[in-house]
C-alpha cells in the first residue's frame, strides 16, 4: 500500500519540479506552450514509415531536460506508465502490413514493424514534451497561459479544476482503499460486491465535496479568473528562444539531418 500511494500521490511532483529557477523555468508561460504545440504538430506530421528523420527531434527534450534540471528517472517512469495505451494503438500493424521494407542482416522487415515503431517514437516525443511543460512550467501556468491565448475561459477553469481535484478525489479514493483493507482480513471483502459498493460511496463522497467546495468558492467571491502571484511578460529572451527553436524544428523537418550526419561520419 504505500508503495500504491507513493505511485498515486507523485503526480504532483510535476508541479514541484516547476518551482526551480533555471533558464527555460524563466521563460514565458505562453512561448513554451506555443513551441510545445508547434514541436508536437511537427512530430505528429511525419507519415508513418519515416523513422530515422524523427530522430533529431530528441535534441529538444533532451535540451529542456538538461537546461531544467529535470530528473530523467522521473519522466521515464511517467512514460511507462502510459506505454501500454502507444503500444496497443498499433499493435496490429504488422499483422495487416506484412509488405517487407527492409532487410537487415537477411531479415525482412516489414511496413507493419516500421509504422509500429513510428508510433512508438512519437509516443515517447509528445508524451515527453508535454511532460517537460508542465515540469518546467507548472499545471497553473499552463492554464494561465491558455486564457492569454484566449482560450474560452469556461475550458481554461473546468481544465484547471479537473487537475486541482483529481488529487483531491485520489485522496479520498486511498481513504476509502485503506478502510476496506483494515476490514477484509486478508482476502475478505475483496471481491465484485465490495468493488460496487467502494465506487458509490466514492459517487456519494465526490457529489457531497463539490456542493462544499461551490459553496465555499461562492462565499470566498470566486468570479472565474485564474490569478496567480507570478507576473509574465514576454521579452527579448522569451522571443528568441521560440524563434530559435521554431527554426531548428523547420530545419529537422525539412531536411534529412540524420542521412547528412551519417554521410559527414563516413567521409571522415
Amino acid at each position: 500500500m504505500p508503495s500504491f500511494d507513493k505511485e498515486y500521490f507523485n503526480l504532483g511532483y510535476l508541479d514541484t519540479l516547476s518551482y526551480k529557477d533555471t533558464f527555460v523555468h524563466r521563460l514565458d508561460p505562453r512561448i513554451k506552450l506555443v513551441t510545445t504545440f508547434i514541436f508536437i504538430l511537427f512530430v505528429v506530421s511525419f507519415p508513418k514509415y519515416e523513422i530515422l528523420k524523427m530522430l533529431p527531434f530528441f535534441f529538444f527534450p533532451v535540451f529542456i531536460l538538461s537546461v531544467g534540471e529535470i530528473p530523467l528517472k522521473f519522466i521515464l517512469k511517467k512514460l511507462l506508465i502510459a506505454s501500454p495505451f502507444a503500444l496497443f494503438v498499433g499493435i496490429f500493424n504488422p499483422f495487416f502490413d506484412t509488405a517487407a521494407m527492409y532487410n537487415f542482416y537477411g531479415i525482412p522487415i516489414s511496413g507493419g514493424w516500421v509504422s509500429y515503431l513510428s508510433i512508438i517514437i512519437k509516443f515517447i516525443l509528445t508524451v515527453t514534451a508535454a511532460l517537460l511543460l508542465v515540469a518546467t512550467t507548472s499545471f497553473p501556468g499552463v492554464c494561465l497561459a491558455l486564457k492569454k491565448l484566449k482560450v474560452p475561459n469556461v475550458f481554461v477553469v473546468q481544465l484547471l479544476f479537473l487537475y486541482r481535484y483529481m488529487f483531491v478525489l485520489t485522496a479520498e479514493t486511498m481513504r476509502i482503499i485503506r478502510a476496506r483493507n483494515m476490514r477484509s482480513f486478508g482476502k475478505k471483502g475483496r471481491g465484485m460486491k465490495t468493488l460496487i459498493s467502494i465506487i458509490g460511496v466514492l459517487f456519494v463522497r465526490t457529489v457531497e465535496r463539490s456542493e462544499r467546495i461551490y459553496q465555499a468558492m461562492c462565499s470566498r467571491g470566486f468570479d472565474g479568473e485564474i490569478r496567480l502571484l507570478t507576473s509574465y511578460k514576454i521579452g527579448f529572451v522569451d522571443i528568441s528562444f521560440a524563434i530559435t527553436a521554431i527554426t531548428v524544428f523547420i530545419i529537422f523537418r525539412g531536411y534529412d539531418v540524420t542521412k547528412t550526419l551519417g554521410e559527414l561520419i563516413t567521409k571522415t
